[in-house]
């Protein structure tokens, strides 16, 4: 919009200039000396005389943020858990723009190559509650605050590049769903139960999230091997006015990994936060995790040729049709000094951007936007949330925003409003409409309605494309998946509504899920709003295993130790997983640790008994033979190499340990995921050979 053709604003006082402080920080200030008006969030604001309409004369839009920020403060100036998301954790850090963006946007943020902002990002589970554990089988809530010198953007997103549900009036009932049951307050932190599957058995628009869900992505290894998604089609506009649509998507340096759900349920067991513990350890020794910003952007002629609708937050665009350009990278290097005042207090909003980043008219979102304010109201108990030093933005703020429950900060002055006519020191700030944020100018397309477009209608071809495109080895999990779930619900009409949607995915894994359920008969295929596509091309992208690393680095090697272990073999495996970039725990029958071959005395980091091997990802079993006696009297010592083969786990032993394998009852014949370890030499062979992270050749059929 061009700033001089607005129609009622105030009296001109003055171009705005631009300073630059000894710290590198830029203050907007007018001719007439006036501070930059900035929302709560320090966010320049162009116009502050007008309420952004579908049209001159037309009805207010709920995406104004600046509006709704402005009313609901001044809603609350006279003076609990998340509802989702509630178990997370965070972590401080940076993020590195790679080279200016300046032809896609105008965001301070991306003008500048090798510009670091800081950040905080918050990981969460979603269906369960603040006190449930880390592994449940869910989508994972991946939430970045960028402290920019325009203000706060909050990107907040998942670790799934989809979602359930098309249009955000239907989030209520899908979280209702999946939580606890209203007349019993249980099952917590999983989807297993009758009112979830009925739920979705009933809304088809959620089938393509449903084999995200139910597939390895639901179980991650760890935040730091796990992707992360915008979720939604957001908008890039540059200077000169021009927008590109973008999706933005996070990719982990380390690869990713997920776990197998027997894995799962005993991590859960034996270390409910096993994801903190993992971020934290990280974190503290010097191992940061980091991440690849990149952007999938495209123009108009693109999203009107492909084959989904790109506001439909059902829908992803696959890599192989159009690539992801890494721009930037995100360091986590810091943790809270304290949990409660950032991690817990910290309040992530998708209205939250900045000049250059626009919405889409994705009707999830827009209902997102709408939402994420009055949530933070309700749990942080006050208007002023935003003063609270992790969500401050730490670029200079200037508004008139007063008093209210626990206000921190209020205008100075005899002026609490504008337009005044006091001079500068006492005026207050002014708007400013070049440097402050402009909403995209977009013709509205049609009367109101409630109304779904056509092009939102298919739902299935998607989730087909995303189950043939993994391994055999994923499809399974996936089918294993939805039969341990279904046979959860009680009502067999809900199991075969489910199985009349997968039909229309795929009919060998609908054929699958029946007999594991005992079907006696398949129910017929639902009827499709829209006739699936199923002919789209796989995509590797997908598949977490056609993506797998190569290296140990990251990972966490579990040894297994007895009295009389040979000194040197250990050193040079434990020399070998840092050379790796891994790290090791030794596990041994007691704390206190054991007395090696050479008679020193090695303290152990864990005891058998708490010391599973599910909490590792790969295993070396360093039994001496006086030692193994001591072994084979403890039933966790027989659990720890039974659930390594189990999990497909690469396994390093000497030859002593293969008496402790028998009596695990493991195959005399052992796999190529076994690897001896005779000598120091072995060390380095064995950690190359654990790249692969697991042995999948030992899955029976795959």
């Amino acid at each position: 919009m061009d700033p001089k053709s607005r129609v009622n604003s105030p009296a001109k006082l003055g171009d705005e200039v631009i300073t630059r402080g000894a710290g590198g920080e830029t203050h907007q200030t007018t001719e007439g000396g006036y501070k930059t008006l900035t929302t709560q969030q320090g966010m320049p604001v162009a116009d502050d005389q007008n309420t952004l309409r579908q049209g001159a004369r037309g009805p207010a839009l709920i995406e104004d943020g600046h509006f709704r920020e402005k009313i609901f403060h001044f809603d609350h100036e006279r003076i609990p858990e998340r509802v989702v998301h509630a178990r997370g954790y965070g972590a401080h850090g940076f993020f590195e723009t790679y080279q200016p963006l300046t032809d896609l946007t105008r965001a301070d943020i991306f003008q500048r190559a090798g510009e670091k902002t800081p950040v905080f990002v918050r990981f969460s589970t979603v269906a369960g509650n603040k006190g449930s554990a880390d592994l449940a089988r869910d989508v994972r809530g991946f939430a970045v605050k960028f402290y920019t010198k325009e203000g706060n953007w909050d990107l907040v997103g998942n670790n799934i590049p989809v979602f359930f549900i098309q249009d955000a009036i239907k989030f209520p009932d899908l979280v209702h769903s999946v939580k606890q049951e209203p007349d019993r307050d249980f099952p917590q932190a999983q989807s297993a139960h009758d009112n979830f599957w009925d739920f979705v058995s009933l809304m088809p628009e959620a089938m393509h999230m449903i084999m995200w869900i139910m597939s390895d992505r639901a179980i991650p290894r760890s935040f730091r091997f796990m992707e992360g998604f915008g979720v939604h089609t957001f908008r890039l506009v540059n200077a000169e006015g021009k927008s590109t649509f973008v999706k933005f998507h996070w990719k982990p340096k380390l690869g990713m990994q997920s776990v197998v759900w027997n894995e799962a349920v005993k991590i859960n067991g034996a270390d409910p936060d096993f994801h903190r513990r993992d971020l934290w350890n990280a974190i503290q020794s010097g191992d940061y995790p980091e991440w690849e910003l990149g952007l999938q952007t495209f123009d108009q002629d693109f999203a009107d040729s492909f084959d989904f609708d790109v506001l439909d937050a059902t829908k992803l665009i696959p890599e192989d049709i159009l690539p992801v350009t890494p721009v930037g990278r995100l360091v986590l290097d810091r943790m809270p000094e304290n949990f409660f005042a950032e991690t817990e207090q910290v309040a992530f909003m998708t209205q939250n951007i900045v000049p250059g980043i626009d919405f889409s008219n994705d009707p999830l979102l827009q209902g997102r936007n709408f939402s994420y304010l009055d949530t933070q109201l309700k749990r942080l108990g006050g208007p002023n949330f935003t003063h609270l030093p992790i969500n401050a933005p730490k670029c200079p703020f200037h508004n008139f925003q007063q008093d209210g429950h626990m206000a921190f900060h209020n205008p100075k002055g005899r002026a609490n409003y504008e337009p005044n006519s006091w001079g500068p020191e006492i005026g207050g700030p002014r708007e400013a409409p070049m440097q402050g944020f402009q909403t995209l100018a977009q013709e509205p397309e049609g009367p109101k309605v409630r109304l779904r477009a056509e092009s939102f209608a298919d739902h299935y071809s998607q989730a087909r494309q995303f189950y043939r495109s993994q391994t055999a080895i994923e499809q399974k999990h996936i089918s294993d998946a939805l039969v341990f779930e279904l046979s959860n619900c009680e009502t067999p009409a809900i199991r075969e509504r489910v199985v009349s949607h997968l039909l229309n995915i795929d009919g060998d894994l609908a054929k699958t899920v029946a007999a594991g359920l005992g079907l006696p008969n398949l129910p017929k295929a639902a009827t499709p709003a829209a006739q699936p596509k199923m002919d789209l091309p796989t995509s590797d992208a997908l598949s977490i295993l056609k993506n797998g690393p190569s290296h140990f680095k990251g990972r966490k090697l579990g040894i297994l130790i007895t009295d009389g272990v040979d000194a040197t073999l250990l050193a040079a495996l434990e020399k070998a997983v840092e050379k790796a970039g891994g790290t090791f725990e030794r596990i041994a029958p007691t704390v206190g640790g054991v007395k090696a071959s050479d008679g020193t005395q090695l303290p152990a980091h864990r005891k058998i008994d708490g010391g599973p091997s599910v909490l590792f990802d790969a295993v070396a079993i360093l039994a001496s033979e006086a030692g193994l006696a001591d072994l084979l009297k403890l039933p966790p010592a027989r659990d720890f190499v039974a659930d390594a083969y189990a999990h497909y786990k690469f396994c390093g032993f000497t030859a002593a340990a293969t008496g402790l394998f028998d009596k695990a009852g493991l195959p005399k014949e052992l796999d190529a995921g076994f690897v001896q370890l005779a000598q120091a030499g072995d060390a380095d062979r064995f950690i190359q050979t654990c790249g692969a992270l697991r042995f999948w050749d030992r899955v029976d059929g795959a």
